[in-house]
């Protein structure tokens, strides 16, 4: 047989009334939820003290037995001595562990002595119910008339405790949703300060918006001003005369660059192998690379000693070519084109810079000023509208987002309160 004690039976649940519909406003969500925490705590912290007076004297008849059975034998003379030694064991270990583990039980004036209340008796139960498990034989043989004491005690004390249990979950799981109740409130406050801040950012936006747009709209008619002028058309037609021109730099300058392609090898040859001074050097390069570029009236003489020099490397073979007259012929041939693509490209830069500079004088000063304002007004206006979509759609978050948790929070009112609680928003 196993010592124990009875399983609890389950509690009838009493049927609540209709709910009520009580309209509140949600800012008084923070009291009624505070009033009613208040409430089932006291409750619970009544029904405790009266559990816990019932089960005092229950802890005092345990100790009670406990030194009943200590001064009793259990007439072991009569059994059997090997027998006697584990009956006398068992009372033993039964009697140690009622005079260690059962403890007063604290009194209740607050849900922490309850929770130290509800420990102490887990603690006192799982004891004594471990030790009388172990005995169980020796108890109801040798002990019958403790058994019976020892079992309707326990089972009343573990009705007690479970009640006493249920009620702390009960009264937990009300603070739990106390607890989350105020989270979705702090919820609530933050999206309405968020709403708030959003609501001021976008009167902001459209006031910065509009000034922008006046901005833009003056910009706008001062470069239409400029524009229509005739000093603006003037500088039109010579930006393009400008842009023609610089057509006539290719022309000249594939001309160069067909006739010194003609002796390009000799010219490159004696590039590696000259010995020339450091300007005449850049000369030489610059002729084998681009010789548009250095065909200047200040670069003849030097642009002809390297010409006749590299006429000397070919006649003397010192660079090797394959038709040595040919050759020849070619370097006199581009001596002698040398003063006209001089005199082209000189009067192509006189005639360029002019028209640059008469290019200059009559560009509007303010244009490029204007033009640079309008861009950069237009890409603030483009970031504000940004912003204030952003804003926008944020507000229609938070006002589709704040119901939604005020439904929590009715759901969550209805574990307080038969009553059930429908809150305005405003």
């Amino acid at each position: 047989m196993v010592f124990g004690w009875g399983k609890k039976k389950q509690d009838q649940i009493p049927v609540e009334d209709i709910p009520k519909d009580k309209k509140i406003s949600l800012s008084n969500v923070p009291q009624i939820v505070t009033e009613l925490t208040q409430l089932r705590e006291s409750q619970a912290i009544s029904e405790i003290k009266i559990l816990r007076k019932n089960t005092s004297p229950l802890i005092d008849e345990l100790t009670n037995i406990g030194q009943m059975l200590e001064k009793d034998n259990l007439s072991v003379d009569d059994i059997d001595k090997h027998l006697a030694i584990i009956v006398v064991r068992g009372k033993k270990q039964v009697i140690d562990i009622i005079k260690k583990g059962v403890t007063k039980i604290p009194e209740i004036s607050s849900i922490d002595d309850a929770q130290k209340l509800d420990s102490t008796l887990n603690q006192i139960l799982k004891k004594v119910g471990d030790v009388l498990g172990r005995q169980t034989r020796v108890i109801h043989i040798f002990a019958k008339k403790y058994a019976a004491q020892l079992k309707n005690n326990l089972e009343v004390m573990n009705k007690n405790h479970s009640e006493i249990h249920q009620i702390l979950n009960n009264f937990e799981k009300t603070q739990s949703s106390s607890n989350q109740i105020h989270s979705l409130l702090e919820q609530i406050k933050t999206l309405q300060e968020t709403r708030i801040k959003n609501e001021k950012k976008i009167r902001e936006t459209k006031d910065n918006t509009n000034s922008l747009e006046e901005k833009i709209s003056s910009i706008e008619n001062s470069i239409k001003e400029i524009k229509s002028s005739e000093n603006y058309k003037k500088y039109l037609e010579l930006k393009k005369s400008l842009n023609d021109f610089s057509k006539q730099r290719l022309k000249i300058k594939n001309e160069i660059d067909a006739q010194f392609t003609k002796i390009s090898r000799p010219l490159s040859r004696y590039e590696y192998a000259s010995s020339l001074d450091k300007d005449q050097q850049s000369i030489l390069s610059q002729l084998n690379a681009d010789p548009f570029k250095i065909l200047l009236p200040k670069n003849k003489d030097s642009i002809i000693v390297i010409l006749e020099n590299v006429r000397k490397a070919v006649s003397s073979e010192s660079i090797s070519v394959k038709d040595v007259g040919k050759t020849l012929s070619l370097i006199t041939e581009t001596e002698e084109a040398l003063d006209v693509f001089l005199k082209q490209v000189d009067e192509y830069h006189k005639k360029y810079e002019s028209l640059e500079g008469d290019l200059k004088s009559l560009k509007p000063k303010d244009l490029v000023s204007f033009e640079q304002d309008l861009e950069k007004n237009i890409s603030s206006k483009e970031d504000a509208l940004h912003r204030l979509k952003t804003a926008e759609i944020d507000i229609k978050e938070i006002d589709a987002k704040i119901p939604q948790i005020i439904r929590q929070i009715e759901e969550k009112l209805k574990q307080f309160s038969s009553a059930r609680y429908i809150i305005d928003p405003s």
